[in-house]
């Protein structure tokens, strides 16, 4: 009796280690030192965030609701509350992006940035903005990164965009963007990030 009490007993720990490891994988490892931090990052290939977006070009702007879904090269967004727009799909695979418009009409877009701004007035940094928002830069353009007391980018120039991240949070166990503050000429993008997933 005690030997099957015990084997139980030995069976059951593995089952709750087993189960701690499982949950412990969509976590991520220790990012204290920036190399690492960016190497990780950079790797990491699903995962998700939700959150709200705030667009402003000039006196006129929106805010809405943001969700972003990575899985490798390909990625999800969807955009809801812009003022005449509704909500609005990106979707793009490294090759190309398409738009599905609040009535479920899709376009193929060619310049994203560009082809935003002539259809509704705003635009957003799409094909960097998954390594800004990992608060990293994007390993594709040449950067000039700052960093904050705790060796995390605080802040960004690639490209047009200067990035600022003003506070940084948990997510996935690690030190994530919380706010963020990207901004080209008279277009001004503002992002708080609420909830992050790592799969």
């Amino acid at each position: 009796m005690l030997r099957r009490r015990l084997a139980t007993g030995i069976l059951l720990a593995l089952v709750i280690l087993a189960g701690c490891t499982t949950t412990s994988s969509i976590l991520l490892p220790d990012l204290g030192l920036w190399e690492t931090r960016k190497s990780v990052l950079e790797q990491t290939d699903i995962w998700d965030f939700s959150g709200r977006i705030g667009v402003r070009i000039g006196d006129e702007g929106f805010n809405g609701k943001i969700w972003w879904r990575q899985d490798g090269i390909v990625y999800r967004a969807r955009l809801s509350g812009p003022i005449g727009v509704g909500t609005v799909f990106v979707n793009g695979d490294g090759r190309e992006v398409t738009l599905t418009d609040r009535d479920g009409v899709v376009t193929e877009l060619d310049d994203v940035e560009v082809d935003l701004k002539a259809r509704y007035g705003w635009t957003i940094p799409l094909i960097s903005l998954r390594f800004w928002a990992l608060g990293i830069p994007d390993p594709s353009l040449p950067s000039n990164v700052e960093f904050n007391d705790d060796g995390q980018m605080s802040n960004l120039r690639q490209g047009q965009w200067a990035v600022t991240i003003g506070q940084y949070a948990d997510g996935g166990g690690q030190a994530m963007p919380r706010r963020l503050t990207v901004v080209s000429g008279d277009i001004r993008v503002r992002l708080v990030i609420d909830e992050w997933a790592f799969r």
